[in-house]
C-alpha cells in the first residue's frame, strides 16, 4: 500500500500504516474483501497529494483523514460508504479529483455525501460570525442526508482534539461556534459522549483556568471514587450473580462542563456536587426481555438503596426524540450519598453512546424512532416560506436544547413537547388551524388558560371558537418551534394585508390632495411618527391606528422635515456636528485598545458592565442592536446565552497595543478573618504596594468573618492576577476571587 511515490519519512508511514490497519479493524464488523480493498484504493490517492503536507503539530496531513475515518467507524457507528467519504472529500474540496471521477471510482452514494460535506464546507462554518442564512443551508444538508453531519462533526471532533496546536484566537473562535452549535446538533443526534467532549473540549479554551480546576480535582478524588463506587456496587452484584444476569457495571464520571454547569446554577464549590459520578448497569438480554429486565434490576436496586421517587426517569416506555432509550433512577448510597443510576440494555447503550447511526443496525426492532418525527419538524422549519433565517435559527434550537415531556389526546394519542409548553403549543402541535382557532384547553378534565403549562402524563383537549386569530403576544406563550413558526406566519399575513390596505388608501388620498407619492414624501412621514419600516406604517393607516387625516397636515407643514414626532412630543432634530463626536470606545485623542474583525477602526463598541473585561482577557464581540458592539468576556454567563441563540451577531475581538496605559474597571469579592484594622491593611496593598485605584470598597462582617466586594482599575490581568496574589498573602485573608458582578 505504502509503495508509492511517496517522499514520507519511514515514521510517518510507520504511523499511518498502524492507523490503516486499526481502521481496518475496527470495521471488521461490516467489511467484505471488495470494501477493503476500495478503502485501500482511497488511501492510496491521498497518500499521493498529501505525502508533503503536514499538521500543526507536525504529523502527516493523512492521520487526520485516517482518524476523522475511525471516529466515524469507531464512535459514530457507520460503514464503508462513510469511511470513503472521510477519506476523499478534502481532494475533491482542493480540486484534486473531481465529482464525475468519484461517482465512477467510488460509486454515486459517496459523491453525494463529499458533496453535502463540500456545501457545509462552502457555507465558512470557521468563521465566528456563523450567518443565519448559513444556519438555514447547514440544516437543509443535514435533512438531506444525515451521514453528512455525523462526518462534518467527526471532523470536528478531531480538530478540538488537536487544538492545543491553533492559535489562541481560532481556539476562541471554534471552541465558541462548536459549543452553540454542533455539541447541540451532536446531543440531538444521540451522539451524548461526542455532545459531553465538544462541550469538555470548548470550555478547555474558552474558560481555562476553571476548566484545568475541576480537571485537577477530578483527578485527585479518583481513588475515592473508585472505592466508593467498588462498594456501592458490591451488594448489587451478588444479587445479580444469584438471579442468572448477565450484566456489566460501569462507573461514569460526568463531564468536566457539565459539573461546571452544575456548579453555577446550584451555587456551590466542586465538593457540594453531588452527582458527579453516575453508575450505569448494561445487561446483555434480547429484545423482547429488555423492559421487564431492566424493571427486575431497578427492584434490585431499590431493595439495597432508597430511591428518589421524583428523580425516576422512564425513557424505556416513552424513548427520547433522538431514539435514547434508559431506565434512571436517583438513591441513597453508603456514607449518605446520593447516586444515580442508569439501567440499559446493550443495545439501549449502543443506540444512547453512537446515536442515530446505530439505530440502522437494529433497524425494524422497534419500528421507526422519533428522531424520523424531529427530522419531519426540521423539514417544516425550512420549507416555510415567510419565516426568515433568524427565526429559524431560534426555532431550530429550541428542537435541539428542550427537555420533553409526554402528554395525551383525549384518544389517548401520545404527544412529545418540550418542557415548558402550554395548551397553546399542544394546540398548533394538532394541527395549525387547531392551534390559530385555540381559546384554552380541558387538562385532566379541568378548564385551563392557553398559557397554561402541561406537565408530564397530562390528558388535554383543546377548546377552539372561530372567532379566534393568533396575536402578537402568543409568541411569549408558545415554546415549540411549530406554533411559534405559524403564529409568527399569521401575524405577517395579518401585516401584510392592512399594509396593503393603508397602501392604497394613502395613494387615492394623495392622489386627491393633488399630492406626489414619493419616498421624501414617505420618507417625512416615517420621520415624524418615529417609525422605521414602510410596512409597519402602512398597516397603522389600514388598521386606522394613524388617522389618514393628519397626513396632508404633515406634507403641507414647512417645519415637517425640522421636526420630529417622538413618543407624542415635538423636539428639534440633533445638530449634524453631534453626530460628528467621537463614538464610545474610539476616543479622538486617544488610541483604541481593541481591534474588531482585524482591521476595521473608529467602530462603536462598549466593554460589556456583566463582566468587565480587563486588558488580557479572552474576549469576543457581539453586535447589539441599539449600542454598537458589546465586548464581553469569554466566559461570561450573559455572552455565552446571548451565543446560544445569536452566534450569528459574533464578530472577532482583540486587544491592540497601545502607546498608552488604559484603565480598566473590575471588581474582586475577598473574605477572611474580621480582625482589627483589615480594612486599612487591605486598602493599603491595593493603593500603596499595588498603586492600583479603588473606586468604591464594601465590607460586611457577621460571626467574625468578614466578606466584601472592592471595585478596581487595573491595567491589565497581569496586574489583576498580582494583587490578587498578594492580598492571598495577607495574613487573615482567606479568599480573594474576581467576580463579574456589576460594579
Amino acid at each position: 500500500m505504502l509503495e508509492t511515490k511517496e517522499k514520507l519519512k519511514f515514521g510517518d508511514r510507520r504511523k499511518i500504516y498502524l492507523r490503516y490497519k486499526d481502521l481496518l479493524q475496527k470495521s471488521e464488523s461490516f467489511l467484505k474483501e471488495e470494501d477493503t480493498d476500495i478503502i485501500r484504493k482511497a488511501l492510496d490517492e491521498t497518500i499521493e497529494y498529501y505525502q508533503n503536507e503536514k499538521l500543526p503539530s507536525g504529523e502527516p496531513y493523512i492521520l487526520h483523514l485516517l482518524e476523522v475515518a475511525r471516529i466515524v467507524v469507531e464512535e459514530i457507528g457507520m460503514a464503508t460508504k462513510s469511511v470513503l467519504a472521510s477519506l476523499l472529500y478534502d481532494l475533491v474540496r482542493r480540486e484534486k479529483l473531481t465529482f464525475n471521477y468519484i461517482d465512477n471510482e467510488y460509486g454515486t452514494k459517496v459523491r453525494e455525501i463529499i458533496e453535502g460535506l463540500l456545501k457545509i464546507f462552502e457555507i465558512k462554518t470557521s468563521e465566528t460570525r456563523f450567518q443565519p442564512e448559513n444556519f438555514r443551508k447547514l440544516l437543509l444538508t443535514l435533512s438531506n442526508d444525515i451521514r453528512v453531519i455525523l462526518i462534518r462533526i467527526a471532523i470536528l471532533l478531531d480538530e478540538m482534539r488537536r487544538m492545543n496546536y491553533m492559535s489562541k484566537d481560532y481556539q476562541v473562535k471554534t471552541s465558541v461556534q462548536t459549543f452553540s452549535l454542533y455539541a447541540p446538533l451532536a446531543h440531538r443526534l444521540g451522539l451524548y459522549s461526542i455532545k459531553s467532549e465538544l462541550e469538555d473540549l470548548s470550555m478547555k479554551y474558552t474558560e481555562s483556568e476553571t476548566y484545568r480546576s475541576i480537571v485537577k480535582k477530578l483527578q485527585n478524588t479518583t481513588a475515592r471514587r473508585n472505592r466508593f463506587i467498588k462498594k456501592f456496587a458490591e451488594p448489587i452484584k451478588k444479587a445479580l450473580d444469584r438471579q442468572g444476569f448477565n450484566y456489566e457495571i460501569k462507573g461514569r464520571t460526568k463531564s468536566v462542563y457539565s459539573i461546571w454547569r452544575k456548579m453555577k446554577e446550584q451555587g456551590v464549590p466542586f465538593e457540594q456536587v453531588y452527582d458527579i459520578f453516575a453508575i450505569r448497569i448494561i445487561l446483555d438480554t434480547p429484545v423482547g426481555t429488555e423492559k421487564s429486565e431492566c424493571w427486575r434490576v431497578y427492584s434490585i436496586v431499590s431493595d439495597f438503596y432508597r430511591p428518589n421517587p421524583e428523580r425516576l426517569r422512564d425513557w424505556i416506555s416513552n424513548p427520547k426524540s433522538n431514539g435514547y432509550e434508559s431506565l434512571h433512577t436517583t438513591v441513597i448510597g453508603p456514607e449518605g450519598k446520593w447516586v444515580e443510576v442508569q439501567i440499559r440494555s446493550k443495545r439501549m447503550d449502543d443506540i444512547a453512546e453512537k446515536g442515530y447511526a446505530a439505530h440502522w443496525k437494529y433497524k425494524g426492532i422497534k419500528g421507526d424512532y422519533a428522531f424520523d418525527n424531529w427530522m419531519g419538524k426540521i423539514r417544516d422549519i425550512l420549507e416555510t416560506s415567510d419565516a426568515t433565517a433568524s427565526e429559524i435559527i431560534d426555532n431550530v434550537r429550541l428542537n435541539l436544547l428542550s427537555q420533553e415531556i409526554f402528554v395525551f389526546t383525549p384518544k389517548g394519542e401520545l404527544i412529545r413537547l418540550p418542557e415548558g409548553a402550554s395548551v397553546l403549543d399542544f394546540a398548533f402541535e394538532i394541527h395549525s388551524e387547531v392551534g390559530a382557532r385555540c381559546v384554552g384547553g380541558v387538562v385532566n378534565n379541568k378548564n385551563v388558560p392557553i398559557r397554561h403549562k402541561l406537565k408530564n402524563g397530562d390528558s388535554v383537549e383543546v377548546i377552539t371558537s372561530k372567532n379566534q386569530k393568533p396575536k402578537n403576544d402568543w409568541l411569549g406563550l408558545v415554546v415549540t418551534s411549530k406554533a411559534k413558526s405559524k403564529i409568527r406566519q399569521s401575524l405577517k399575513e395579518d401585516l401584510r394585508k392592512e399594509a396593503d390596505t393603508g397602501r392604497e388608501l394613502l395613494k387615492r388620498r394623495l392622489k386627491n390632495w393633488k399630492i406626489e407619492f414619493t419616498q421624501d414624501n414617505l420618507n417625512k412621514l416615517l420621520r415624524y411618527y418615529n417609525i422605521k419600516e414602510a410596512t409597519h406604517f402602512f398597516a397603522s393607516l389600514g388598521n386606522g391606528r394613524i388617522d389618514i387625516t393628519e397626513i396632508k397636515d404633515i406634507l403641507t407643514e414647512k417645519e415637517a422635515e425640522k421636526n420630529v414626532k417622538n413618543n407624542g412630543t415635538e423636539v428639534r432634530e440633533k445638530e449634524t456636528k453631534e453626530a460628528k463626536e467621537p463614538q464610545k470606545g474610539a476616543s479622538a485623542d486617544k488610541e483604541d485598545y481593541i481591534l474588531i474583525d482585524d482591521e476595521l477602526k473608529g467602530i462603536d463598541y462598549k466593554l460589556a458592565k456583566c463582566c468587565n473585561p480587563v486588558y488580557g482577557d479572552d474576549i469576543l464581540g457581539f453586535v447589539t442592536k441599539t449600542e454598537g458592539i458589546k465586548v464581553h468576556r469569554a466566559g461570561c454567563i450573559n455572552a455565552q446565552r446571548l451565543l446560544s441563540r445569536y452566534d450569528y451577531r459574533v464578530v472577532p475581538v482583540q486587544w491592540k497595543e497601545t502607546r498608552e496605559k488604559s484603565s480598566f474597571q473590575t471588581r474582586i469579592r475577598v473574605s477572611g478573618i474580621d480582625e482589627l484594622g483589615m480594612v486599612n491593611r487591605i486598602s493599603d496593598v491595593i493603593s500603596n504596594y499595588m498603586k492600583v485605584k479603588m473606586r468604591s470598597i464594601s465590607i460586611d462582617s457577621d460571626d467574625g468573618l468578614f466578606d466584601g466586594y472592592i471595585n478596581l482599575y487595573v491595567s491589565d490581568t497581569k496586574t489583576l492576577q498580582s494583587l490578587i496574589n498578594k492580598l492571598k498573602q495577607e495574613k487573615g485573608i482567606l479568599k480573594v476571587t474576581r467576580t463579574d458582578k456589576k460594579g
